[in-house]
């Protein structure tokens, strides 16, 4: 809080030589508005006649004042023991109104607690709710405490809060007051806010000489203030202010200019440039300011007619690229566009063969089967339906791993059969030292639920009681009960044996069973399989029916064989077993061996093409 007096210094000089008291000034002070409160001591040492005393000396300092809401505020609280409010700063706005309230004071006569008086100065009669104008509006508050006694509380340290919170105290003490509790009261400088006066006739003359103060000079005009930009004088006081644009630095004096986009509101989309208490929005490199003078639009460099993009010109930001429509490959210049092969380039999706054209594709199907509606599937088995039961190895030696990847071929050849209620049903049994069957014939009506199905069977491990299997198959998996159609409607019945080692249990008696009433046998072995025990399982001609493949993960081709055999129609022309050592398969295979090669080759030309691009991009961008 600016300082109210600074001129007061004079005022003891002033005091020692009295004059008689003159009439009240025919103009009132003109001073700038304060909120000042005066504080009296109305405690058992202070004579009635005194008080009279000091109740004239209030009178006659408001009687100079020019009050009202937006000048000089008055309040006034008599204190000794308590504290007591005569009129708050938002009371009364007339001279009458307050010399009629001064009037009707009815001093206390107890105690002197001044520590209290000045605490609820500070905590009651400065706060808004009270008439106090709010501390922004930098109207000085000040404090006129009158006592002539010393304190029964303590003083110094509510003093020191009170100081602290913006007001201006002025100690004056009369006759029997104590210097040191006066000097722990006032503000600083001393010697310009402590005053001792004789007498209570002589706080009259102390009166004249203070409102005298309060009418004081343009402090900014007679004296060296400092401020940089502006000076504003207050009574007794002035503060500094700058000019639009700037602020005043903690110093008081100096001016700093505002930064006007650091509180974040400028609203500019890409940079806010301050300038003097203002701001300027600017866009990065690449864009222009848009109307508003606020946003930002990139400028398309494709508009400029001289990118030579064979197909499709993107600007970015500070420049362009170029881009070739769908089934094209962008060239190594940037600009121009080579058809590309479509089908090595995405999840075509084709079940059996994708051929690529000019910015598209197709999927086709084998000889003898025709593509779905959804242009990528084949027709499935449809030569006639069956009930196909699967008799799978779930022996120790297997293991986890590999029979994991049973099951994937289970679901292989569960993919190319038209599986329904009425059309093929599908069962699954799994064996090693005892049988189990994971699903009957008659539990799941469609593939998919096959599949899931089959992926959460359990590996048994322990033995390889194969013969048991067989018996297992033929006595419940066959049944009417587990789901197989009656004789009578001649749905093929096929039961595919798949293991991967020798027999535990003879199996001679029960493959022959089987196959006597009217169940085609598949046998597929893996690993070390009995090729002997196989050809015992599978139907005639057995080199149709039975299977082998020296690993779990080659096992790949046998869905291919088995497909052919259990579907006939869809062999046509498709597949034919050879021998791996004849010469034509040796042909064969270096063939398709060279074919595999050029096709890597032509996607490694592909994939040095998009590098190149993406090179040339990155140039653009730096």
């Amino acid at each position: 809080m600016m300082k109210l007096l600074l001129a007061v210094p004079l005022l003891l000089l002033i005091l020692t030589t009295l004059e008689a008291r003159p009439k009240p000034a025919a103009v009132k002070c003109k001073t700038g508005p304060l909120d000042i409160v005066f504080v009296i001591d109305s405690s058992r040492s202070v004579r009635p006649f005194e008080f009279e005393t000091m109740r004239r000396f209030l009178i006659d300092i408001i009687q100079n004042l020019e009050v009202g809401p937006n000048a000089t505020r008055v309040g006034v609280i008599q204190y000794s023991s308590q504290v007591q409010n005569i009129f708050s700063l938002k009371t009364f706005f007339k001279r009458a109104d307050m010399e009629k309230a001064i009037n009707s004071i009815v001093p206390l006569a107890q105690g002197t607690m001044t520590g209290l008086a000045i605490q609820y100065a500070m905590n009651l009669a400065f706060t808004v709710q009270e008439g106090a104008r709010p501390l922004h509006k930098k109207i000085p508050r000040v404090v006129v405490i009158v006592t002539d006694g010393r304190p029964q509380d303590r003083v110094t340290e509510v003093a020191a809060q009170a100081r602290d919170a913006g007001i201006e105290i002025y100690a004056v003490g009369v006759q029997r007051a104590d210097m040191n509790s006066l000097r722990a009261m006032a503000s600083h400088p001393l010697e310009e806010h402590v005053f001792l006066v004789e007498s209570f006739d002589l706080i009259q003359q102390f009166g004249i000489q203070f409102q005298d103060k309060l009418c004081g000079v343009d402090m900014c005009t007679e004296m060296d203030h400092g401020c940089q930009h502006t000076c504003v004088s207050v009574p007794g006081s002035f503060y500094c202010e700058c000019n639009p644009g700037y602020k005043l630095n903690t110093d008081g004096k100096t001016c700093s200019p505002i930064d006007a986009c650091a509180d974040g509101k400028h609203g500019c989309e890409h940079q806010c440039v301050s300038s003097r208490g203002s701001y300027t929005c600017r866009c990065r490199t690449g864009y222009d300011l848009n109307q508003d003078k606020k946003t930002c639009t990139m400028i398309n460099y494709c508009n400029f007619g001289n990118h030579s993009c064979q197909h499709k010109c993107l600007s970015i930001p500070n420049g362009y690229y170029c881009r070739c429509n769908d089934g094209f490959t962008l060239q190594a210049d940037g600009k121009a566009c080579q058809a590309s092969d479509i089908c090595n380039g995405i999840d075509h999706g084709c079940e059996f063969k994708c051929v690529s054209t000019v910015g598209s594709y197709h999927c086709i199907c084998p000889e003898g089967q025709q593509l779905h509606a959804d242009g990528k599937t084949c027709n499935k088995c449809k030569s006639g339906h069956v009930d196909l039961v699967l008799v799978i190895d779930g022996s120790k030696s297997v293991r986890p791993q590999n029979f994991e990847l049973v099951k994937q071929f289970v679901n292989q050849i569960v993919d190319f059969l038209d599986v329904s209620p009425h059309g093929t049903r599908v069962g699954l049994v799994q064996y090693s030292s005892r049988v189990r069957t994971e699903f009957p014939l008659n539990q799941y009506k469609t593939a998919e639920d096959i599949k899931k199905a089959v992926l959460r069977v359990e590996y048994m491990e322990k033995g390889t009681m194969t013969g048991l299997a067989l018996k297992h198959m033929l006595e419940h998996s066959f049944s009417e009960a587990e789901g197989a159609r009656p004789l009578s409607q001649n749905i093929p019945r096929i039961g595919l044996v798949f293991t991967d080692g020798r027999s535990q249990d003879d199996l001679s008696e029960w493959a022959r069973k089987a196959k006597e009433s009217g169940i085609t046998m598949f046998a597929v072995g893996v690993g070390k399989a009995v090729e002997e025990e196989l050809r015992e399982i599978a139907s005639e001609p057995v080199e149709q029916h039975f299977s082998y493949s020296a690993d779990f993960s080659t096992m790949t081709h046998i869905v291919d064989n088995l497909k052919v055999n259990i579907c006939p129609e869809e062999g046509k022309g498709e597949t034919e077993i050879r021998s791996p050592c004849e010469c034509e398969a040796l042909v064969q295979f270096q063939s398709n061996t060279v074919a595999i090669l050029e096709n890597l080759t032509e996607k490694l030309a592909q994939m040095m093409a998009r590098l190149e691009d993406l090179e040339n991009q990155i140039t653009n961008k730096k």
